[in-house]
């Protein structure tokens, strides 16, 4: 029988050792074969797969072999991995995705097999320490309302103050972006003292002499964008509806209604303000490098990999060397807004906003008392001729404008 052994199973012991033992008692002779496999625990089958492989390889043949195959054929090359790291640590905010478009856009790979898949890019960055674990964020579902859709360059623009932040030398700094819907090109990328209409108008001149006009220009609720005023409309508003451009203003609280540029801030925070700059003057070559390469080289997975600039073209129609009032058809009253926000209007004044000083107003019938407020294409209020006051009303686009056509 076992010859007083007790029986210990290989899975229990040295599956090396265990073996050895099996074969020397195998060679010695004296029990069955059946006999031998029970004291060890194992069935005939797997003994006599121990004997041949002993007798085929030696005592080399003992013990588990590696499952694992002699040859890789879809081991990373180690030049391809290496170009990979590079370029993760050369853009640290690029996913798989952008890393392996932008390489295969840009130089042949150095392995025969091409660039791998991203998500094999993924483990190897991963393995790398090159991958950070952020944390998952509750989201809003969107608010839909009749916004413009961007279906080619320059029908929206989407602007907006990322929180504002100081240099290493105490220098505060509010970074105005200004995106294009369509193709997603940065159009502004600029840092300014004070996020104030004074200060934003220069930047947007030099941005529509540059790139031409926008059919609509999605803002957010806050100055200098939009007032709590008639209509909403503050003065670098009325300036837009001027030059033919429809303000569009999210809902408030909800800031994903204009995610692009939400999602645009995180980016340009981890790139060019964590930390920030030392001096302002290099925060703004920052914010200035930071464009360029997020235009020319940065791939975009909305626009198939491919960069902004490839997809942006300048508007048609040129910002004016005039910037006139608007006009309106017949059957409107005109009024022209005083120095103080009023109208003249049945022998007395109504006050309809400090941001139209200036500005003529049209006022369209409804009834025998109230009158619709325009300025430009929008509509902006409602008059009550009885008490002399205006009603707001939300601000609606008339058919006269092109983007609603």
């Amino acid at each position: 029988m076992t010859v007083g052994r007790e029986v210990v199973p290989w899975n229990n012991a040295s599956r090396e050792v265990e073996q050895v033992r099996f074969i020397q008692r195998w060679e010695r002779g004296g029990e069955t074969f059946l006999e031998l496999c029970r004291a060890y625990g194992i069935s005939p089958k797997t003994g006599y797969k121990r004997v041949h492989r002993f007798q085929a390889r030696g005592w080399d043949g003992l013990g588990d072999l590696s499952r694992a195959p002699h040859r890789h054929p879809n081991q990373m090359d180690q030049a391809v991995a290496q170009r990979l790291i590079a370029a993760r640590q050369a853009h640290p905010t690029w996913g798989p995705k952008k890393l392996v478009a932008w390489l295969r856009d840009r130089e042949p790979c150095p392995s025969m097999e091409g660039w791998p898949a991203p998500s094999t890019v993924g483990d190897l960055l991963d393995r790398a320490g090159l991958v950070r674990r952020r944390k998952r964020r509750r989201r809003t579902a969107p608010w839909s309302q009749p916004f413009v859709q961007a279906e080619q360059p320059n029908d929206l623009w989407c602007i907006d103050f990322k929180g504002w932040f100081r240099t290493g030398k105490g220098d505060r700094v509010n970074p105005l972006t200004v995106e294009d819907a369509a193709s997603r090109y940065l159009l502004v990328c600029h840092g300014l003292r004070q996020p104030r209409g004074s200060q934003v108008r220069p930047v947007l001149e030099r941005a529509f002499r540059e790139y031409g006009l926008p059919w609509a220009i999605r803002s957010d609720n806050g100055p200098p964008f939009a007032s709590v005023g008639l209509g909403g409309l503050s003065s670098l508003s009325v300036w837009w509806v001027k030059l033919g451009i429809v303000p569009e203003r999210i809902q408030p609280g909800h800031p994903e209604q204009n995610g692009r540029l939400e999602r645009l801030h995180r980016t340009l925070k981890a790139e060019t303000a964590s930390p920030p700059q030392p001096t302002w003057q290099r925060q703004q070559r920052a914010f200035q490098d930071f464009r360029s390469s997020y235009n020319e080289e940065r791939p975009h997975e909305a626009l198939g990999q491919q960069p902004p600039a490839r997809q942006y073209q300048p508007s048609a129609r040129q910002y004016p060397s005039r910037v006139d009032s608007p006009e309106y058809e017949s059957g409107m009253t005109v009024r022209r807004v005083r120095t103080n926000g009023e109208i003249k209007w049945n022998g007395g004044r109504v006050y309809l906003s400090e941001a139209l000083v200036g500005e003529p107003v049209g006022l369209m019938p409804q009834d025998g008392r109230y009158w619709t407020v325009h300025f430009g294409p929008l509509q902006i209020g409602l008059l009550d001729s009885y008490a002399n006051h205006t009603l707001h009303t939300p601000t609606l686009v008339l058919p006269m404008s092109p983007v609603y056509l």
